[in-house]
């Protein structure tokens, strides 16, 4: 059995997700499986423009966008499973929140932190995608959640 990881970079990360800054919040992809899980990176710096209001002289990472970069890691998982099954992505398909469930909180992100996602694949029916998801910084859970997401073509 390999122990090779399935890792990608920034490029490939864009050339799925159509986020830009600020709102791309997925650094790397570490390694993912494909229909099953996927780990990925996000590095919290000081410079990011939301720490200017959350909160001044005591910066928040907002609970809001660790969900938003779960999400983010699930639609590449899905981007990821679509295309080993079809052999190519739609340029014109996209992974929306459908639903988040569960969501919990369990310690504040600060600047400096690195958030590891960890997104499962649960099931699939009529386009919308369920997974679960976990945060960890320093491999201490800081947020998990069940999202969905629903798969379209725009």
């Amino acid at each position: 059995m390999s122990e090779q990881l399935n890792s990608f970079e920034i490029e490939e990360i864009m050339s799925y997700l159509p986020h830009r800054y600020p709102m791309l919040l997925i650094d790397r992809v570490l390694d993912y499986k494909v229909g099953e899980t996927l780990h990925a990176i996000k590095n919290v710096t000081a410079n990011e423009p939301i720490f200017t209001g959350h909160f001044p002289g005591r910066p928040v990472f907002p609970g809001v966008l660790i969900l938003e970069a779960m999400a983010q890691a699930t639609g590449l998982l899905g981007f990821k499973t679509i295309e080993a099954q079809k052999g190519e992505v739609d340029p014109n398909e996209l992974y929306l929140f459908a639903a988040i469930d569960n969501a919990r909180f369990k310690q504040p992100v600060i600047p400096g932190d690195q958030i590891h996602f960890h997104v499962k694949f649960i099931k699939e029916r009529r386009g919308i995608w369920k997974f679960s998801g976990e945060a960890f910084v320093d491999g201490k859970l800081a947020a998990c959640a069940e999202i969905m997401c629903a798969r379209r073509v725009l």
